[in-house]
């Protein structure tokens, strides 16, 4: 089934943090979602971001030492780094960080075409903007291999990223919201955004971007209309009988084997986040569902590529009935699970696996490994007993909801309270 996409001005994620240890192969710490937590932010100044950013692409060499770093987007894809692991240290996976450069390498550009970022707290004069150098004239002299740096899929670095390291997790939010400013206006999100609103919805003009990259105006004197980001909201809830004490995973057919997870999706217009939960698990699953539960939300900006930039808005969903009608046409299967089963699957650490080989993708991609090569073979990923089935990694919201609930008692899942789930879950 198809729904019109309800869209809503875009969010700033809550900088909460929590730090959650998750019964798995290894402990993993979290300090926030993935994409959410984005160090960088707009900072008023006596002058313009954008008019430092003209002075030195007009003199470069006049500015030795410019406090100035752009991190290039390539076809959706920032661009990255990867460093070895120290010599005699524990076996662990290489770390990727993004590749900013100097403006200097992107001298064909002009100033309008940069995203402003922001700055970082603690870095003084630092500001950081995005670029997106996939319709470059002439080719730019960074990402080429060999170099160190590579474009990277947002979704291989997302699955490489240590969890438990902090500063990789807000790298990973800033390439998020770039990814989103240039799809809607935030780094990834920023830059597509701004391919895609080149015109004006009103008039049909061409529009320009202002206030640094982070709204575009048209251009027609007469119509003059302004254009902000946006984002496309999706819920996705875990739906839990409290009788039997177990909880409704779902498959749906481009998941990998013995992948489970929550059901999700959009909100139609003139429709509550509540209302939305309900309707949803109703048409795909069949499932009548009373109390709706908020637990958190989390940018998503590896969604499909015809809507890139989501915020996912997380629930508890309490269901009313039991018996499953799944709608074929959107899910290949839905089951009920109890708490046992769905604790093992969170010990089985194939996420765990999933990032150290996605690490060393990386980190081989960016020593200019061909395109092509089989990674695998290359890698000492542990071979063992596979799961009978698991559910996504702690880099998706899905893997919270469902490790929230596992890890209640079953006495205190049913006691509850909005606000009480709010205090302990919120990232």
């Amino acid at each position: 089934m198809l729904f019109r996409l309800l869209q809503i001005p875009t969010l700033t994620p809550s900088t909460k943090t929590l730090t959650l240890t998750l019964t798995l192969a290894m402990s993993v710490h979290l300090q926030s979602h993935a994409f959410a937590g984005n160090p960088l932010k707009p900072k008023p100044s006596s002058a313009s971001p954008l008019e430092t950013l003209k002075s030195f692409l007009l003199s470069p060499d006049d500015l030795v030492s410019p406090n100035l770093k752009v991190l290039a987007f390539k076809k959706g894809r920032p661009l990255a780094r990867s460093s070895d692991p120290a010599p005699g240290s524990s076996p662990a996976p290489p770390n990727w960080h993004l590749g900013w450069t100097s403006p200097a390498s992107f001298s064909e550009f002009s100033a309008e075409s940069f995203v402003y970022l922001g700055s970082r707290d603690g870095e003084g004069e630092v500001e950081y903007w995005a670029v997106d150098v996939t319709d470059a004239a002439t080719a730019v002299k960074v990402g080429g291999g060999g170099d160190g740096l590579c474009f990277v899929e947002l979704r291989t670095l997302m699955v490489a990223t240590d969890w438990a390291d902090a500063a990789t997790m807000a790298e990973l939010a800033i390439a998020g919201h770039v990814y989103i400013l240039i799809h809607f206006g935030q780094a990834r999100a920023l830059l597509e955004w701004h391919n895609i609103s080149r015109f004006c919805g009103h008039c049909g003009s061409n529009t320009a971007p202002i206030d640094a990259g982070r709204r575009k105006q048209c251009t027609n004197e007469s119509c003059k209309k302004r254009i902000y980001p946006r984002v496309d909201p999706v819920v996705i809830m875990l739906v839990i009988d409290k009788e039997n004490d177990r909880c409704l995973l779902s498959r749906q057919s481009r998941f990998v084997p013995r992948m489970w997870s929550c059901l999700a999706g959009f909100i139609e217009p003139g429709e509550s986040l509540e209302e939305a939960v309900r309707r949803e698990t109703w048409e795909e699953a069949g499932i009548e569902v009373g109390e709706v539960v908020y637990h958190s939300s989390q940018p998503w900006p590896v969604g499909p590529n015809t809507m890139p930039c989501q915020l996912m808005v997380g629930f508890f969903a309490y269901a009313k009935s039991l018996e499953i009608r799944v709608d074929k046409t959107e899910l290949e299967d839905a089951q009920w699970h109890n708490r046992e089963d769905v604790k093992k699957a969170l010990t089985f650490a194939e996420y765990e696996k999933a990032q150290r080989t996605a690490a060393f993708k990386v980190n081989q991609m960016c020593k200019g490994v061909e395109k092509g090569q089989n990674f695998s073979s290359d890698f000492n990923v542990e071979s063992g007993e596979l799961a009978p089935m698991f559910v996504p990694g702690p880099f998706a919201i899905a893997h919270h909801l469902i490790s929230s609930w596992v890890h209640q008692t079953a006495s205190s899942s049913t006691e509850l309270s909005p606000k009480q789930l709010n205090s302990v879950s919120n990232l």
